[in-house]
């Protein structure tokens, strides 16, 4: 038997935070050499952060990486044990995204990424440039001052792996896995048994299976260790990267770390006989076949044994039951440990939430409770980290901590509820019933003081004073009295936010949050600088769909019961007067239900729809219960709200990204914002082929520039930038 010892880990790195970063690697190390590793396996990009960004192409960066590299080689962190540490490296006029192979104080090789990714939130291609000579490895000077430290001048730079005495250890980072024809194939081929996947994977609702079955196949036909290492936390954008490091042996996950956590460092261990990777692939005839005309890959001859001989004191890794969370429970532990990340690293005190007892704010209530006991639990096991923080942002002294979560919630998180006259008594109540059940520290303001004095001074310079529709009103009219209660709520929220620590003697400010789901913000069903304008949205990418089933798993999960009353009722904005006739509800005003409207981003996103193949997909889904003409109607009423709300997304607060289909304008979803929001060709298409299939005719009617509460808006002729639509809750 050859025993090996393998630690991989998560790291909660910060982008350009070089000493925080370098203080986590050495933590994984040492931990790692503690129980007798042989090989350390580190997250891409992890000296620097993986969420750089432009700072990839200051020269600070990388030299401040290699500073931070020296001191780790200078050091005894590498003796006896294989490091494998992702940082930016220069090249003559190339940058690269690589992984440092480091052993006994000497860098071994350099690998750098041959295939980079560039889709959704990723653009490696901005920053770095992908290997491309991959059949040779060439000679790489090192930095004069790294050369004289190290007493070393040439590394092996590129494509090929390093073969020790009794095993051949290979690099394969990120992104390369998901390749066609990803390296993992001919360097299996070339003896190599242990690959190594840096990774930079971020959050996704039910994404996991994805990466799990990626590492799975990769090594069940073909024999092998498969040691995978990922960013864990916020590192400083929109972004949580889920960590999840794991080993898998010969298509068998045998160690997995966690994929939700406060911890800064958790290093995940597995000890394998590598005689098993030998026998699998001795059994397989065709992997003999392929292995004897294999194309040559270039290795780094390494003389020395990392194997163990065989020891019945030393026991091996057993396969293991693969952890998955359900998506309730990742949109409760992965916006909770990003808040988390948030606020210790922000400096905030605390958060602000307007909670108007409606479904939104409520979930995002309901994950801050669960940060809140997230934090209370890590404490209790013992993480002198999170209680330091804990500490310092609930302002404790006297060596008092957080043992309670709903004291915690009291010392950390506000919570407003902005009624008006349009508000009822059951969300008043619901929302301090929920506040009281998470702990927050809850006030009841009515604004209606505030917006009748707007409307006075709107009446004294124009003579004229806007009514509802219900009374009268024109659209118009009924919009702009919708907005104002909106915006109000905006400021009045910030000015609470930065002045309620001053009332009750506390230092810094709090951090307002926001409470807009990814589905109004795909329709614009939201007002412009409201309290969709906050700091941060720990849902803005979640769809309205699972945060209804989130809310029904937190009522039984997190204790929070009044989340099941809140569920059930109707989604409604309260933004108009309650009239026994006439109730204001969300689905009426968009013109769409909820589940449509996660259809169509789902569509126009992840399947890259058009209007056109829009409308035809729709036509065999929905053909069974709407007619060609009906759907045509439904999706021009999507493309042209979607088309004059788009603007909103240039100012969306950042948001957790957690949905795929996510409409966010930063870099996720890049698209003009600008639009003929008639789309004249395509909606002639559409009435084109209605007419080939059943000879109905379908024309669309206009129906004027202001576009009513549901448009979002209007009064700029083709695409409206005014307001836009308010917002369901506060």
């Amino acid at each position: 038997m050859r025993l090996l010892k393998v630690a991989t880990c998560n790291l909660n790195q910060w982008a350009m935070d070089f000493d925080c970063n370098l203080k986590h690697i050495k933590d994984s190390i040492t931990r790692a050499k503690e129980v007798g590793a042989v090989i350390r396996l580190g997250p891409e990009l992890e000296i620097t952060g993986y969420g750089c960004e432009d700072h990839f192409l200051e020269l600070d960066t990388v030299n401040h990486a290699w500073e931070c590299l020296k001191e780790i080689l200078l050091g005894d962190w590498t003796d006896g044990i294989l490091c494998s540490i992702g940082m930016p490296i220069i090249r003559g006029s190339e940058r690269y995204n690589c992984q440092v192979l480091c052993f006994n104080r000497k860098i071994v090789m350099i690998r750098p990424k041959m295939w980079l990714a560039n889709d959704g939130n990723y653009r490696e291609l901005r920053w770095f440039t992908t290997w491309k000579q991959k059949d040779q490895l060439v000679e790489f000077q090192l930095p004069p001052e790294i050369s004289e430290a190290l007493s070393q001048n040439l590394v092996p730079f590129g494509y090929g792996y390093i073969q020790f005495l009794d095993t051949a250890v290979a690099a394969e980072i990120c992104e390369e896995l998901f390749t066609p024809n990803p390296p993992h194939t001919e360097l299996a081929l070339n003896g190599v048994e242990v690959f190594l996947n840096a990774s930079g994977s971020h959050h996704q609702l039910r994404k996991l299976d994805l990466r799990l079955r990626a590492f799975i196949s990769a090594t069940y036909t073909r024999g092998g260790v498969y040691m995978y290492s990922n960013h864990q936390g916020c590192d400083g954008a929109r972004l949580y990267y889920d960590g999840c490091s794991c080993v898998v042996v010969n298509g068998e996950v045998v160690a997995q770390g966690s994929q939700f956590s406060l911890k800064d460092v958790e290093v995940v261990v597995a000890q394998v006989d590598l005689d098993a990777v030998a026998s699998l692939r001795g059994s397989i005839s065709s992997f003999q076949e392929q292995a004897s005309c294999k194309t040559k890959v270039s290795s780094v001859t390494v003389p020395y044994n990392i194997c163990k001989p065989f020891n019945l004191k030393m026991l091996l890794s057993s396969p293991q039951k693969i952890m998955y969370h359900s998506p309730e429970e990742e949109i409760a532990f992965g916006p909770g440990c990003w808040l988390w990340d948030y606020l210790r690293r922000s400096g905030a005190s605390g958060f602000l939430l307007p909670l108007s007892g409606g479904a939104d704010s409520s979930c995002v209530a309901a994950i801050v409770g669960c940060m809140c006991q997230l934090v209370v639990k890590e404490i209790a096991n013992g993480d002198e980290q999170v209680k330091a923080d804990a500490m310092r942002i609930g302002n404790y002294t006297d060596g008092k901590f957080p043992t309670d979560s709903k004291e915690f919630a009291k010392r950390i998180f506000y919570t407003v509820y902005m009624g008006s006259e349009n508000s009822s008594e059951a969300t008043k109540t619901r929302a301090k019933v929920l506040a009281d059940e998470i702990g927050s520290w809850h006030l009841d303001v009515c604004i209606d003081g505030v917006v009748s004095s707007l409307l006075s001074l709107f009446q004294t310079v124009t003579g004229k004073r806007p009514r509802y529709k219900v009374d009268g009103g024109s659209n118009v009219e009924n919009l702009g009295l919708q907005n104002i209660q909106a915006r109000i709520r905006m400021v009045l929220a910030f000015m609470l936010a930065s002045l309620l620590p001053w009332v009750h003697n506390k230092k810094g400010f709090y951090l307002v949050l926001g409470s807009s789901n990814v589905d109004e913000a795909l329709r614009g069903y939201l007002t412009k600088y409201d309290c969709s304008a906050s700091d941060i949205n720990p849902i803005g990418s979640i769809s309205k769909q699972d945060l209804r089933t989130f809310l029904r798993w937190a009522a039984n999960h997190l204790g929070y019961s009044s989340l099941a009353e809140i569920e059930a009722a109707p989604p409604t904005a309260e933004l108009e007067p309650i009239r026994s006739n006439y109730s204001q509800l969300d689905e009426v005003d968009m013109g769409m239900t909820y589940e449509e409207l996660s259809v169509y981003g789902r569509l126009r996103k992840i399947f890259r729809c058009g209007p056109v193949s829009m409308f035809k997909n729709l036509c065999y889904k929905w053909g069974a219960t709407l007619t060609p003409s009906e759907v045509a109607d439904k999706v021009k009423h999507f493309f042209k709200y979607y088309s004059i709300n788009r603007h909103k997304m240039t100012v969306l607060t950042p948001s957790y990204h957690a949905e795929s289909y996510s409409p966010e304008d930063n870099r996720f979803d890049l698209r003009q914002f600008l639009y003929n929001a008639r789309w004249p060709y395509q909606f002639r298409k559409m009435d084109e082929l209605v007419q080939e299939m059943n000879g109905d005719r379908v024309a669309f009617k206009e129906t004027g520039e202001d576009g009513g509460t549901a448009a979002g808006g209007g009064g700029m002729g083709v695409v409206a930038a005014a307001s836009g639509n308010p917002k369901a809750g506060f």
